[in-house]
């Protein structure tokens, strides 16, 4: 077996900038995917630690073998779940009880609260998209101008997006630095809230202050009489989340053997627990015919697969910089003990910032930060799951010009730059630093 020299921490410390800055130039610059711009980054580090190119290459398939062990069904169950939840018109039935419940004079505050619950099974892009036309018709019926409509959507969506599983970013992370998926949905639930309500106010207060110039378009009134009910609507959300809770929050005794409690654990493992929320999906429409199903099943491994190769590639260049020994290096060479949560989230930020995606910059600082938990004092179950939570808050700000979820909104709502720029991406800095203090506090709780 070839082993490789050990580097000094100057020359990881170079070729690790050099890789992180070739994955910002070429996914933010040359428009490259995500995989190739991180594959590429492995290569550049592994060689240039002088790691041998056979070591290198087992030492990425490796790291990407793993990833796929640990979040490969995930990612195709919660994706499809998206799929179906938005084809059945799930997340329409959801929308309108939220409206209802709390009232078209608060219709800011109720695409808020859809974005959140509408945000935990499907990808915050993909929901604004199948949400904006609700929200322009809101916007108009209550006089509300876009901007507030439009960032509050946004916000309830986003939180979600970065915080918790089974979304990539956060699904990665978990699976990097090790933390318990159950605990980190339940807790990351509660962290998003904060976050949410940053970004709400934010507009409210920042949009009144703008004219509304978006011209809305004259509302467009479907019949659907195949929509679910309420009930049957909320279902495939509530229920997977609740399966994975009781799981990871019910401790009982190894000596209490009572086969059916067993079974009922057993359905809180993430896979099984998406798997039940997929086939409750599937009670939200009649009728249902073979070459829908073919065709939803299709869309959601497709839309999986594109995710599972980054994240696959996030992997490798995880376990590349772990073969470098980059957590003893930075451990004898700086006080990261005193930096704790402050150290996972600066790094996520920057990335965030830089590169434009949440997943990416999650990706990459997880597998920065895993080797780093010990001299961070977050080696302890508490310590990785507020870790994980300060690289959600981290992958929140700042989102500008090069991220594609800013696009999506402006595109959807009407909005100029100059208006995102103002409302929305200040909203995002301030959520990151809204999640930043409640993950700090919650790390003195849990200490």
């Amino acid at each position: 077996m070839l082993t490789s020299p050990q580097p000094s921490l100057t020359q990881v410390l170079l070729f690790l900038l050099i890789g992180i800055g070739l994955i910002v130039l070429l996914t933010s610059r040359y428009r490259v995917h995500a995989f190739f711009a991180l594959m590429l980054s492995c290569f550049v580090v592994g060689l240039g630690v002088e790691m041998p190119v056979d070591t290198v290459i087992a030492t990425i398939k490796d790291g990407f073998g793993s990833i796929m062990k640990s979040l490969g069904f995930i990612i195709v169950l919660g994706t499809t779940l998206g799929v179906l939840l938005e084809y059945t018109g799930s997340t329409q039935v959801m929308a309108n009880y939220i409206m209802k419940k709390v009232g078209q004079k608060r219709s800011a505050l109720a695409m808020s609260i859809t974005g959140f619950i509408v945000g935990l099974p499907i990808f915050c892009d993909s929901g604004y998209i199948v949400l904006s036309g609700l929200n322009k018709s809101l916007a108009k019926r209550t006089h509300t101008p876009m901007a507030i409509m439009a960032v509050s959507l946004a916000s309830g969506l986003y939180a979600v997006h970065c915080f918790i599983p089974p979304h990539p970013g956060a699904s990665a992370a978990a699976s990097v630095i090790g933390v318990d998926f159950g605990k980190l949905i339940l807790v990351g639930i509660i962290m998003a809230i904060p976050a949410v309500a940053a970004g709400y106010l934010w507009a409210n207060y920042m949009g009144k202050k703008l004219p509304d110039v978006v011209e809305h378009e004259d509302e467009i009134i479907q019949d659907n009489l195949q929509l679910p009910s309420v009930g049957k609507a909320f279902l495939p959300v509530v229920i997977p989340i609740l399966l994975i809770a009781l799981k990871s929050f019910l401790v009982i005794d190894p000596a209490f053997n009572n086969k059916w409690l067993t079974m009922l654990l057993s359905l809180g493992d993430p896979v099984l627990a998406l798997a039940i929320g997929v086939l409750l999906a599937f009670n939200c429409k009649r009728n249902w015919d073979k070459n829908s199903v073919a065709r939803l099943m299709q869309e959601g491994v497709e839309k999986a697969g594109g995710i599972l190769v980054i994240i696959g590639a996030g992997g490798a260049f995880g376990a590349i910089l772990a073969a470098t020994k980059l957590g003893d290096h930075l451990s004898a060479a700086l006080p990261l003990a005193s930096m704790g949560i402050f150290f996972p989230f600066l790094i996520t930020s920057v990335l965030k910032t830089a590169q434009g995606s949440s997943t990416v910059a999650i990706i990459t600082a997880a597998s920065i930060v895993a080797p780093l938990l010990p001299a961070l004092g977050l080696n302890t179950p508490n310590g990785q799951l507020v870790g994980t939570l300060a690289m959600g808050a981290g992958s929140m700000m700042v989102s500008h010009a090069n991220d594609a979820y800013f696009w999506v909104i402006a595109k959807f709502s009407g909005l100029d730059l100059k208006t995102m720029l103002r409302v929305y991406s200040l909203a995002t800095i301030l959520m990151g630093l809204t999640s930043l203090v409640m993950v700090y506090i919650l790390s003195h709780i849990l200490a």
